[in-house]
């Protein structure tokens, strides 16, 4: 299971919408590590002039890789973390997460970063089981 849903959130979903406020924070209770590592990429996002800051450094353990994925494998998590932070976000292997300003879809940087040459040159043996 990715989120750690709490009774109050499971029956306010049952019975209807719920608030992206009270998601998000079931996201960054369940998920700390992927959470954080956005809002680090945002706040360093937010002190420079840069189209993007990206994460390199993979992550301490299995444990939290798995949380990075879960958030970003899932359209809900991603889509919320991406208003709530007001960034859009690029994954290319099982760490390399970057934050881009609003409209960054649609520019020259964004797309190369997400092209398939990127993704190609980005590989390393190292990453083959994670």
């Amino acid at each position: 299971m990715s989120l750690d849903v709490s009774p109050k959130l499971l029956a306010e979903a049952e019975s209807g919408d719920i608030r992206e406020k009270d998601f998000v924070d079931t996201v960054r209770t369940s998920l700390p590590y992927a959470y954080n590592l956005i809002a680090s990429l945002t706040t360093e996002l937010n002190g420079t002039t840069a189209e993007f800051t990206d994460n390199q450094t993979p992550p301490p353990s299995e444990q939290e890789r798995g949380q990075l994925l879960r958030a970003l494998a899932s359209d809900a998590i991603r889509g919320s973390l991406e208003r709530h932070f007001g960034v859009e976000l690029a994954f290319q292997n099982c760490h390399r997460v970057a934050a881009f300003r609003p409209g960054a879809r649609d520019g020259e940087t964004y797309a190369r970063f997400t092209s398939l040459r990127s993704q190609v040159l980005n590989q390393s043996p190292e990453f083959r089981d994670c």
